[in-house]
């Protein structure tokens, strides 16, 4: 079996088409630490973990170097590596950053042991490629800009549409859903507000959103306060969505447990990387509870395939400049890399234009 040889990592800024607002903050340039995963057999696997904050992206980096080089020197079994890794850093706790560092190399681990299988990774997981349903993931708009926004969506036949909410008053974030859907016609609305309001701000939002038709309303108050939001999905008719913060399939058994949500999405990174995602697929399995995807389009695609109650596949494509080939698509849906592996490749060029220094 072949052994990890090293790990390397390059930050880099990359420019997004389409500028992400939030009710938190901006983001014109996405920090993404990419990494590469090196073995004695002469492969490389390939995955990265992104921060927000482009002042956190040295201590990204840093934990992702840091927690591989506990790695350097064992057999590439990435289930085996998952619990290693994650019984090392228990005493310091598996969140934020250090959480970050597990799911990004998770993910590279699985990336590395597909190419040896010369396998895509939806194969190895024991799934079969098939077309997923994709919204197309934006920022925050007010009700004449985001016109611009559904007729982009429209053009490229995504089935859905998720824009931020938040705007300074009910009635503003009231009127742009109204002119988003209306536009739509009979596709998919979703809103998030990214944790950005009070228990009773989101109690008033939501209660004046529930008649709107839309899809789910997302992260109404803090990702952690299953109470609000499980009091939410008693309340309302719209579900309420939440699980791009759960670290770890634990969180997301607290939120079950607590019926905190209609639906889940667990992000790729935080969740653990591949080994933590079919985790919380079980988990979804088993409550019969439907699951989405947030961010990491490139192994999404992969773990959505392999996952019994798939819902939507996000699409914000981070760092689709920076890959070699894009993810494959049939008309507005998308389908895993049928390479071995999950399908990311460097486009060397690309990454050196935007690398930090």
């Amino acid at each position: 079996m072949p052994k990890i040889v090293a790990v390397h990592t390059t930050p880099v800024m990359v420019p997004m088409a389409r500028p992400v607002r939030t009710a938190s903050g901006h983001i014109g340039q996405f920090p993404v630490v990419l990494i590469d995963v090196e073995t004695d057999a002469g492969i490389t696997g390939c995955s990265y973990g992104q921060v927000y904050i482009p002042e956190l992206i040295g201590s990204l980096e840093s934990a992702i170097r840091g927690i591989g080089q506990l790695a350097v020197g064992m057999e590439l079994a990435p289930r085996n590596l998952h619990s290693f890794l994650l019984r090392r850093v228990t005493l310091w706790g598996t969140r934020g950053t250090v959480g970050t560092a597990l799911g990004g190399l998770d993910m590279a681990f699985w990336d590395a042991w597909c190419k040896v299988l010369e396998q895509p990774l939806y194969r190895v997981l024991g799934a079969e490629a098939r077309p997923l349903k994709a919204y197309f993931s934006v920022g925050m708009y007010n009700a004449e800009a985001v016109v611009e926004v559904v007729d982009e969506c429209l053009a490229r036949d995504f089935e859905g549409l998720k824009i931020k909410l938040g705007l300074p008053s009910i009635e503003e974030d009231l009127a742009v859903v109204r002119v988003a859907k209306k536009r739509l016609g009979g596709r998919a609305l979703m809103v998030d507000y990214n944790q950005s309001l009070s228990p009773l701000e989101a109690e008033k939002r939501c209660r004046a959103l529930d008649s709107e038709g839309l899809e789910w309303i997302e992260e109404p108050v803090l990702a952690t306060d299953y109470v609000t939001t499980g009091r939410l999905a008693s309340l309302l008719q719209t579900p309420v969505q939440i699980g791009e913060n759960f670290h770890g399939s634990e969180d997301m058994r607290l939120a079950i447990a607590a019926r905190a949500s209609d639906l889940v999405m667990p992000d790729a990174q935080f969740i653990r990387g591949v080994t933590g995602w079919m985790e919380a697929a079980a988990l979804a399995r088993v409550e019969g509870i439907p699951i989405s995807s947030h961010t990491f389009l490139e192994t999404s695609t992969h773990l959505m395939c392999a996952s019994a109650t798939a819902d939507w596949l996000e699409h914000m494509d981070v760092v689709g400049t920076l890959l070699a080939e894009p993810v494959r698509q049939k008309g507005g849906r998308f389908l895993p890399g049928n390479t071995p592996g999950i399908g990311i490749n460097w486009d060397r060029d690309k990454v050196r234009a935007h690398q930090m220094n």
